[in-house]
């Protein structure tokens, strides 16, 4: 152990307040709605255009945006203006009782369709979208359902981070689904139809119980890296992250509870949106699927199910890395794991090649 980098962390901890620098990337508002406000992330000084493909970010809902953005020096966002990339996300912003009746379609739909075609519109240009988590799932609908509707997005390809499709397949609600399937989600359907919405505290709660095995182990973990000021600043901001989270409106959460956790059916291809069947095999972009090796949430076969179902995709690339449901997207090893392949496949898009792989 290095003594003095020691002291120096804990006189920093202790008296400046923090390790981690906190500090957002600048962006202004392009345009904005009760729905959700579209971001532009300011250029960075010095760092010459790179003339591909603008990049959307779509969060999931819960987390809050700056999930992207988590800390200088170890923020998406920042490694993507640095490589010249133009930089865009849609923020949903908190949700409450008010949005009670928000379903899955509102983001499919209306959204985030409308979000793209600005930003193609703005840049004049396909755009690429990354997605984290249940992102991903909104954004692989909505391409879909676009070619479904004979009314294709300007979108060039398509990157999910940690989004599984086959919940089956995550141990973490294995034991809720018999469950579900006897009650039928009655008394599920009941809870969230009376309180109208799931409350941020209890996603927060929800977020931590994944990471409960390491919640126990953190003491040991911080003394044992107490002169690792890289690692003590990224455990900060990830608890700044899982203290932030948002709520669910109560009809999202519904049919995430009904036609993913109970009947499954993403796995066997799409959802029944609004009246009609919005199938992946639809996307017709290329499209990148990350898994995490450690991610508790969206364990690698639950995601890695995407792979056969995007049979409409002229090239499918599966990748892993290491870390759990937010390490995959923006822990300290993903700056050498998952941004490299989210770069390969950003230059992908910007000279595309035919050809579909597994892995």
């Amino acid at each position: 152990m290095h003594i003095l980098d020691a002291v120096a962390n804990v006189w920093d901890r202790a008296v400046v307040g923090h390790l981690a620098d906190l500090e957002r990337m600048p962006r202004e508002a392009v345009v904005g709605s009760p729905a959700g406000i579209l971001y532009r992330y300011r250029p960075l000084s010095g760092v010459d255009p790179s003339g591909g493909s603008p990049v959307l970010l779509v969060p999931p809902l819960g987390a809050p945006d700056f999930a992207y953005d988590l800390r200088r020096g170890c923020s998406l966002v920042e490694h993507l203006l640095l490589q010249g990339r133009t930089v865009y996300l849609v923020d949903y912003g908190p949700k409450s009782f008010s949005d009670r009746s928000l379903g899955i379609e509102h983001w499919v739909d209306d959204l985030l369709p409308s979000t793209i075609r600005e930003v193609a519109a703005t840049e004049g240009r396909d755009v690429h979208l990354i997605a984290w988590s249940l992102g991903g799932i909104f954004a692989l609908l909505a391409v879909a359902a676009a070619v479904r509707d004979r009314n294709r997005l300007p979108v060039c390809g398509v990157a999910t981070v940690g989004t599984p499709v086959d919940i089956s397949r995550v141990p973490l609600v294995a034991p809720l689904r018999p469950l579900a399937q006897v009650t039928g989600g009655r008394l599920v359907s009941s809870v969230y139809k009376a309180v109208g919405s799931i409350p941020a505290p209890m996603v927060s709660w929800a977020f931590h119980l994944t990471a409960v095995d390491r919640l126990v182990t953190r003491p040991l973990a911080v003394l044992s890296r107490i002169d690792d000021r890289d690692c003590l600043a990224q455990i900060e901001a990830v608890d700044h992250l899982m203290n932030n989270m948002h709520g669910y409106p109560g009809r999202v959460f519904g049919q995430i509870f009904h036609l993913l956790l109970r009947s499954n059916d993403l796995a066997s291809g799409g959802l029944r949106l609004a009246g009609r069947d919005v199938e992946l095999a639809d996307v017709d972009v290329p499209v990148l699927v990350v898994a995490g090796r450690d991610d508790v949430i969206a364990p690698l076969p639950a995601v890695r199910g995407a792979v056969a179902l995007l049979t409409g995709s002229p090239r499918v690339r599966f990748a892993t890395a290491p870390g759990g449901h937010l390490g995959v997207l923006t822990g300290r090893r993903a700056r050498g794991t998952t941004w490299p392949e989210l770069d390969r496949a950003l230059a992908e898009a910007d000279d595309p090649a035919p050809g579909r792989a597994g892995d």
